[in-house]
Order: C-alpha cells, then structure tokens, then sequence
C-alpha cells in the first residue's frame, strides 16, 4: 500500500529465499502465457497439464510469441532461446516438488480448482507457496482446501500475461506476512506491476469494468445510444483502443455475462447483467459493431459510463479493498486506460464527478456514498513516493509505474518532501532511492512543457526547471548519503537524478539515457554539468549530444556506478554504500570503444563528428548514434556543447546556474515545439534550426 512512512516488511520464499523456481498448472492461454513471461524474465519454470497434447498446443504458441517479440526486435533470438530452456512441459505433478511457488491457471470451476489444490498438498515442498489464478471466486474459500492457507494468495493476471503489466495479488485473513512480501517482490522482478487487492468479489479491476461493460449493454437495450456510438464514445472519454462492444467481442461476450452473474450474487442486483446482454449470449453471436457514431450522444455515454466507474471506485475505497493509487493503477495498466477512476475525478473536479454519481445512483436506486457527500470540494489525496525505514536507512521508492515515474509536478513535489523527512529523521544514517516499474525514471512529464508552450507560459517552465534543480541539489548535498538504485530505464530527469546521488547501484537491467537534443530542448537538471565532472568532457559531449543509452557494465567501467549487482542482491548492496559499510567496486577497464568514442569527439575531430562523420575502428552501435547526429535539433546540439565546456570554466553551482539560464531561451524556439509534439504525436520531428 502506498504509505507516508512504515516499517519494512521481510521478504523469503521457499525456505527463506527468493522465488526462483515457478510450477504453473494449466497449459491454456493464460496458463502458458503466464509461464512465458516468467520463464523471459529468469526463472526456471515447469509448465504442467493434464495432456500432452495441450502442452504441445501451448510450446507451440509459445514459440509463436517468441518468434513474434524477435521479427518486431524486442527480443534477440538468444533470449528466446534461453526461455525455452528454462522451460519444462510435463504431465507429472510430482515434478512440482522443486517448485517454491505453483500458479493454478485452469478453468473457472470451483470444484475443480478445489481438487487440484488438494492433489498439489502430495507432492509440493511444505514451504511451498500456491497461489490462483481465478479472476472471480473466493480466494479464501480455495484456500480451505489446503494444509497452507498462511501461505496461498491469488494472482490474478491480466490478458495478455506477456504484455500486460498488470497481477492484482490478494491475500486472505491470516496470510504469511513474508510469503505475501515474497509474491510481490517476485511480480515486481517478473516484468509485472503488481497491485495489493483484498478477497473481495472481483477484486479491484473487474469490480469496476465488468458494470463498465454492463451499463454499455444496458444503454443499448434502452435505446439510450446505439453500439457503434457507445464504442466511439468510450473509445474517446476513456483513451482506449477498444469500446466495450468491441472489447466483449474479442474476450467472449459469454465471459462478460458470466463475470456480471459472479458479482451479483456477492454484491447484488445492481451487477446484475442486463436482459439484452443475456440475449446476446443466448444468441451466441458478436456484438454488430458496424454503423456511423452519433457524436451528439458521446457526452451522454461517456456521463454514464464515468458515473458508474466512479461509484463503484468510491465503494472500494469505502471497503479500503485496494489503494485509491493501485485502483487507478489498475485502470491505467491493466485495462489501458488515460486515466484512473480517482485521477478523472481529480481532472474534473468534485462538482462534476458527483453530478455523476448522483445520477448513477438516481438510475439504479443506490445509496449516494458518504465518503462522496463528506469530501467537500477537496480532490482525492494521492501519494506516488512511498518511505521504507528499517536499520537506518530510508528506502524512498517512486511508486508510479503507470507513467513510468515521469517527474511531473505532483511527484516532484511528494518526493521533495520525503527526501527532506528522510534527512530530518534521527534513525536515518543513509538514503536509498528507488523505483517500481521498468523504469527507474521517465524523465519530466513531455505534456506539461508542450502545454506550457502552447500557453507561452515560459515562465512555469522556468519555475519547475528550478525546482528540479533545487531538489537534486538537496540529494546531492545531503549530509546523509543517498544512493540510487537504478534497475531499469533512466531517462532525461531520471538519469539526472542518478547523477546527483552520493552513489549509483546498478542491475543488468539498468540503462541511463538523455535523449533531449533529440527533442529539440537539452538536459536541464544538470546533465550538462555532472555527467562531464563524472566521465570526463569528450565522453559526455558523446551521450548528451547523440542521446545514446548508457548500460550497466559501461556505468561500472566509467565509475558512473559504483556496484553492479543482481536485482535480488541490489538492494542490500546499495543499503551498505548508503549506511557508510561498504566502498565502490573495482572498475574494469574502459573499453575499447569508448576509448575510440571519446577521442572522436576529442577538439581536432569533433567538426566532422558533429557531421555524422564516426571514426574508424568506431563500435556499431556508437557510430550509429554519431550518424544520427544530423537529424537532431541543431540548436539543441549547439546549447548543449556550449553548457558542457562552459560550465566546466566554473563551480558546479555556477554551471547550473548557466544551464538554469538558457532554458526559457532554448524552449521558445521553434525546434523545441516541434520536437516535443512529435514525441507526443508518435512520429519523426522536423527541425529547422530556429
């Protein structure tokens, strides 16, 4: 749960370790998407079905998906290769024995779910955790057919398991503490974003979207709007690729109406499916998508839609079911939408957002919610920075995956304040900041500077490039070390803010990149300025400039970062260099293509290289970077070269203060608008050179 400050939870698996070897039962679609992922992320996973002939069906779509990720080249052949073969295909449950956590991934049915479980107690280690995959029955009734109910959870995963983020993990009355803590930080390793749900019906996700998917069906049977205007409609108020008619089309329209039946019985009629979306199944036919959208409805669609949403949401905020922070993220992740259920009342303000409600409410004869009627005009309070205090270090973790922790204003401002309670707090020695989701850091929020442009509001730009500064200069002078914890991307503002600690951990997993001259704009939180104190001038010209991702093992070479650790093993490390009990580790040499790289950007040759022109000798990657060079913005190129040998005449202090300086300059022109629209628009900027 997202927390001003608590104590930080233990974390064992199996026998006080780490999860690492997954059995999942189940070889249908979920079931081998889930051991996939698992298998692509690490782990040693042994993939079980009743038939042979279903886990064949399922190594070959595996191997589909695994062909799929390498013709698109998010995967290189020798990663699809090495989860294959961290895979097994088996029939044998006794083969379960070795595994620390086993994954039920069959049917919907409670019996059957029931006798698994029980078959699973013969042969699974004592320490073993189980967890399920359901997505609509009692977690706490499945675990009664156990002998380990302190160690069974729910996991229930979102289509598809391999692309989509998203595991709500749900524990029971009486769930261990640490197995629990051991579920999480395993999703978190896998690839997932898991979010802290309790054993109610639908959980957190399917409690709002499946009413979602029902008062769509329930508009069209009253005649309120017709299928290809309720999908527009959601389509545009929701900022999704799919309407609810299209959506119940490609799951099942069955599986939606089944879903409607799970929550009425636990909640009652309002969740109910409606007639005609029981029609619909009996007619065992997809929805008739086709026909132009009435756009004069679309407001009144997007009305109800929201209203429900929102009542709903309000309802399991009440029932404190999950986080207000992890029922948006719900939202955001697993069912992609622009914004959560308590962001949109945010955006929107109370006065709306509860005309909503009221009329929600006045259609379905249901209660108006307290925690609405109480809250005044006041917004919703959402926190992203979550502080871990244990054995004197302060673990302040960015917990706002859904943006990838982009640094708009709200999450600086919550991280400012936790970094200063964190150095006011006594039992504090040290600092270790961290980050949940891939990305350690996705840099600033690109929309406020667009929309701040758009406004010629220069000066808001001016005010937040200062207080970044600000609150990277407070990390860096901070009496109590801070260290990051870098396991994942870093980019523009995240890899600045790296910069400005005391020291930097990093996983294999770990990239820093300053990608703004491709943006028309150049690294305004001090990237001009520590990166060539830390790798010498000709070295930063070359990342800065070109905007060339930086990995792990070149950060360790470089010094940049001063441990390369596993992810299980990174935390403990930088916790030792935050409290003062450990020193850097031994640097490698450079190698040889930065060698070649930073004499390419040397005086004598930098003027060709700025050119396009790599030397030779010069690695591929690095001189595909330097041939890039031409098409970014050349303004930017120019203030960024300039800054980096200017503020190397000075103090530090002094080369902010010019960065600082030159902001307003560099975002009034022409190039920077063009580059941050077409980032936000998806498509190659154009620059002019103004």
């Amino acid at each position: 749960m997202s927390k001003a400050a608590s104590v930080e939870p233990k974390t064992v698996g199996r026998a006080g370790g780490a999860i690492r070897t997954v059995g999942v039962v189940g070889a249908g679609t979920m079931g081998a998407g889930i051991a996939q992922k698992l298998a692509m992320e690490g782990s040693r996973v042994l993939l079980v079905d009743q038939g042979a002939a279903y886990l064949d069906k399922a190594r070959a779509s595996i191997e589909a998906v695994l062909a799929e990720g390498q013709a698109r080249r998010v995967l290189r052949p020798q990663e699809a290769k090495a989860a294959l073969e961290r895979m097994t295909f088996t029939t044998d449950l006794a083969e379960l024995k070795s595994a620390d956590l086993i994954i039920e991934a069959i049917y919907e049915d409670p019996e059957a779910k029931r006798s698994l479980f029980a078959r699973l107690e013969a042969v699974a280690a004592p320490e073993a955790i189980f967890a399920s995959n359901t997505s609509s029955l009692s977690v706490a009734e499945l675990a009664r057919s156990t002998r380990r109910p302190a160690r069974f959870v729910g996991m229930h995963f979102f289509y598809h398991p391999v692309k989509n983020r998203l595991v709500e993990v749900i524990g029971i009355e009486g769930t261990d503490p640490a197995a629990y803590a051991a579920v999480l930080d395993f999703s978190r390793a896998a690839g997932k974003t898991p979010i802290e749900v309790k054993d109610r019906p639908g959980f957190a996700v399917n409690r709002f979207f499946v009413p979602w998917l029902n008062e769509a069906a329930r508009m069209l049977e009253e005649g309120f709007a017709d299928v290809p205007t309720i999908d527009a409609a959601a389509r545009e108020a929701f900022g999704v690729g799919l309407g609810p008619f299209a959506l119940m089309n490609a799951t099942g329209v069955p599986i939606a109406c089944h879903a409607a039946e799970g929550l009425a019985r636990g909640l009652g009629a309002f969740y109910a499916p409606a007639a005609r979306l029981k029609r619909q199944v009996d007619e065992k036919a997809p929805w008739a998508l086709d026909g132009a959208p009435d756009r004069s409805r679309f407001a009144a669609v997007a009305e109800r839609l929201w209203g429900v949403v929102f009542w709903v949401a309000v309802c399991l905020d009440a029932e404190a079911a999950a986080t207000r922070e992890d029922i948006d993220r719900g939202a955001r992740i697993g069912l992609r939408w622009a914004r959560g259920p308590f962001e949109e009342m945010n955006a929107r303000g109370f006065a709306s957002s509860a005309d909503c409600v009221r009329a929600v409410c006045a259609r379905h004869s249901l209660e108006f919610p307290e925690a609405l009627a109480s809250r005044g005009a006041q917004p919703w309070p959402l926190r992203y920075v979550d502080v871990l205090i244990s054995n004197g270090v302060a673990r302040i973790v960015l917990n706002r995956p859904e943006t990838l922790n982009a640094l708009d204003e709200t999450l600086a401002s919550q991280f400012f304040d936790a970094v200063r309670a964190a150095q006011k707090e006594p039992k504090v020695r040290g600092i270790v900041l961290e980050s949940r989701g891939k990305a350690f850091m996705a840099g600033a929020d690109v929309k406020f500077f667009a929309r701040s442009i758009d406004a010629g509001d220069f000066d808001a730009i001016l005010a937040f490039t200062r207080f970044g500064q600000e609150l990277l200069r407070a990390i860096e002078t901070s009496a109590k070390p801070v260290v990051a914890l870098v396991d994942g991307a870093a980019l523009g503002g995240g890899t600045e803010l790296a910069l400005a600690c005391r020291a930097r951990v990093v996983t294999p997993r770990a990239v820093f990149r300053l990608p703004e001259t491709s943006l028309g704009i150049y690294p305004g939180l001090g990237g001009t300025q520590r990166l060539p104190r830390l790798i010498g001038k000709e070295l930063a010209k070359f990342y800065v400039l070109t905007g060339a991702p930086l990995g792990a093992k070149e950060a360790l070479a470089l010094g940049l970062a001063q441990a390369l650790a596993p992810a299980e093993e990174a935390l403990a490390r930088a916790k030792e260099l935050a409290r003062g009990e450990a020193t850097a580790a031994s640097r490698p040499a450079l190698p040889r293509e930065l060698v070649t790289v930073r004499e390419a950007f040397s005086e004598g040759l930098l003027a060709g290289t700025l050119a396009g022109q790599a030397p030779v000798g010069c690695d591929p990657a690095a001189a595909k970077a330097i041939a890039g060079l031409p098409k970014r913005a050349p303004l930017a190129l120019k203030f960024a070269e300039e800054l980096i040998e200017g503020g190397l005449k000075g103090s530090l202090e002094n080369g902010l203060e010019l960065e600082l300086s030159r902001i307003v300059e560099i975002f009034k022109t022409a190039d920077a608008r063009e580059g941050l629209n077409a980032l936000l628009e998806r498509r190659a900027p154009t620059f002019r050179g103004a």
